[in-house]
């Protein structure tokens, strides 16, 4: 992360009080603190991540499975480098979505998963990027998004969308140029096709994995962002849209 986003990151407190602080009203904070789920369970999944990572970095290291197997460190080319690869650019966007929204609407709940998602997804990403830095690899590589899935893809980049999910240079424009309840609307609808994207692909590495380590990370973002993609559709139901496609 850049200097610039780590401070960003910084300056991502409490979105209650932030909101508070922006003026907004008592009524719509008391909104944000009764959406419990919404609040509370971030901790608990960055909590999570941190175990694991201070956890294991001996056993990447070592190049030890949890099972006791020594195994070779993982090629440039192999599903554990391009997953951490690939799925570091996803994260990356998902961070950059959430700050631009955070910045757009003062709705407490929208601004709570920004929040979520800002820690979350910027914690697993410093994590991927440690284990290629273990690994002795490059963060980056000429090879195709997704080369490591081992199989054909439909999927075309284009504008800045390099792997399915991801929004384009557009979507990212329109989103800036929005603000209050259009801004909310665009950002969940574009949070939910980027779920889903992020989802095929952490199921694709479980399915492929040989490193526990990065496995167990996979498998929980498939658990953590399914239950989001439910929470978003439910939130864009409460403010009468769909998703976009």
């Amino acid at each position: 992360m850049s200097g610039d986003r780590a401070a960003s990151a910084q300056d991502a407190t409490n979105p209650e009080e932030d909101g508070v602080e922006h003026g907004l009203s008592e009524e719509s904070a008391a909104q944000g603190r009764s959406t419990g789920r919404r609040k509370l369970w971030w901790p608990a999944a960055l909590a999570a991540s941190l175990a694991l990572c201070l956890g294991v970095p001996a056993l990447v290291a070592s190049g030890t499975s949890a099972s006791g197997t020594v195994s070779a460190t993982p090629a440039t080319d192999s599903p554990e480098a391009g997953f951490a690869r690939d799925m570091a650019v996803h994260h990356q966007q998902a961070v950059d979505l959430s700050f631009i929204v955070r910045d757009r609407t003062a709705d407490v709940p929208v601004r709570n998963l920004a929040f979520d998602i800002i820690n979350t997804q910027a914690n697993q990403r410093g994590m991927m990027m440690g284990w290629l830095d273990q690994w002795g690899l490059t963060q980056s590589s000429q090879a195709k998004p997704m080369a490591w899935m081992k199989m054909d893809h439909a999927y075309q980049p284009h504008d800045g969308s390099l792997m399915p999910g991801m929004a384009t240079k557009a979507d990212l424009d329109k989103l800036r140029g929005l603000s209050g309840r259009d801004a909310e609307i665009w950002y969940l609808q574009l949070m939910l096709e980027h779920h889903k994207g992020g989802v095929a692909m952490a199921q694709g590495y479980v399915d492929v994995a040989v490193n526990e380590s990065e496995k167990r990370l996979a498998q929980s973002m498939v658990v953590g962002q399914t239950s989001e993609i439910q929470l978003i559709t439910d939130m864009l139901a409460e403010r009468g849209a769909k998703p976009a496609s």
